[in-house]
Parts: structure tokens; C-alpha cells; sequence
């Protein structure tokens, strides 16, 4: 996984940027917000996600890991893509989302375009339970997830990139989930969770 890129600000566009690091151009896809606080010229540090797809290589840029960490996870619920889930992190800040998901707000997750009332309701039944309270934050590119549900998403697209289904994967992290604890070791749940998929 890309965790982070670091360099000078080459291109800003409508929905994406262009970071010119070590002489490669890496364009990453960004929300409004995060392309607003961008400056052609200067140095930037973008956390980011790299979705895989038959046909393309995709990099998502956020601000920080915080935006990055809810990108990956709300990507979990059921018809919910990297599109529709930057759309969602472009609308809602990150405290927003974890409230309106923890307080079952239909309303202001029906402000999100493409999330119509039923998909509202599906995001908030399939991730209540894992999305954290508002003021939980994710940890800078390097450092171990503190707490939270941080550390899902991270195995979840390791088990995705070894070539596991996504319903695979939902299946193995809910599986090593009681191992998490307090301070959850990303590398070692992942090795878990696929013992847990070898056994099936």
C-alpha cells in the first residue's frame, strides 16, 4: 500500500493533483477540500489510497491519515465504491460522518450525492458498530493504529490485494477482531486473518 506521498505541488486541477516526487508526476484523485489547501510550487504531504482495479491503478489523496483510514473502511459497506466514498469525505468531515452514522442520521447522509434513503440506512447498519466515535483519529503513515477500528480496513485491503473476495475479507476481519485489543498490530491480524481463510 501507498501510505503517504511527499513532494512538490506540479498541477492542480478540478479533481486531482499532481505531485512531482523524485522526477516521477504521481497524480492523485482528491476531494475539493483537500485540492483547496494545495499551492503550485510547494511542498505537500498527502496521505493516500491506492485502489486496484482490472483496468486501472487509482491513487486517492486526503489530507491526512484520519480521511484516508474512513475512505478505506466506509468502502466496506455494501455499494459503497471509492467514488461514492470520496463523495462522502467531500461533504461530510470526517466527525461528521462518524456522527451522523452513529446517531443513525439518515437525513444528513442523504446529502452525500448517490446516497439515496435505503443506502443511507445500509451504511449505517453495516458500519455502527466499527466506525468510532467522533474525535477517534487515525494515525500518521508509519505509526501503529492506537485504538479503534483503524486497524480493519488496513487488513481488509491486504487480504483484497492477496486476491481474497471483499465478502472473504469482511469474513476474516470480523473473525480476528477479538484479537485486536487495545493497541491492534496491523501485520500480526493480517497474518491471522489469513490463517483464518486458509482453515476455510
Amino acid at each position: 500500500m501507498i501510505a503517504f506521498v511527499r513532494g512538490e505541488v506540479a498541477t492542480v486541477g478540478l479533481t486531482s493533483a499532481v505531485l512531482d516526487v523524485g522526477g516521477v508526476g504521481i497524480e492523485l484523485q482528491c476531494a475539493p477540500g483537500t485540492l483547496a489547501g494545495l499551492r503550485r510550487g510547494e511542498q505537500a504531504t498527502l496521505s493516500s489510497s491506492l485502489v486496484v482495479r482490472e483496468d486501472s491503478l487509482t491513487l486517492f489523496g486526503f489530507v491526512d491519515a484520519d480521511e484516508r483510514s474512513l475512505f478505506e473502511l466506509v468502502q466496506t459497506a455494501s455499494g459503497v465504491g471509492p467514488k461514492l466514498a470520496q463523495a462522502m469525505l467531500a461533504v461530510l468531515r470526517p466527525d461528521d460522518l462518524r456522527r451522523a452514522v452513529a446517531d443513525e442520521d439518515v437525513k444528513t447522509l442523504t446529502r452525500v450525492p448517490g446516497i439515496g434513503q435505503k443506502g443511507a440506512q445500509r451504511i449505517i447498519l453495516e458500519l455502527k458498530d466499527r466506525i468510532g466515535a467522533p474525535g477517534t483519529v487515525a494515525t500518521l503513515p508509519g505509526e501503529t493504529p492506537s485504538a479503534g477500528a483503524a486497524w480493519r480496513p488496513q487488513v481488509h485491503e491486504g487480504l483484497v490485494g492477496l486476491g481474497w473476495s471483499a465478502k472473504e475479507a469482511d469474513k476474516a476481519v470480523d473473525a480476528v477482531a477479538p484479537q485486536a485489543g487495545a493497541t491492534p498490530d496491523v501485520a500480526a491480524l493480517l497474518r491471522a486473518a489469513l490463517r483464518s481463510l486458509s482453515k476455510a
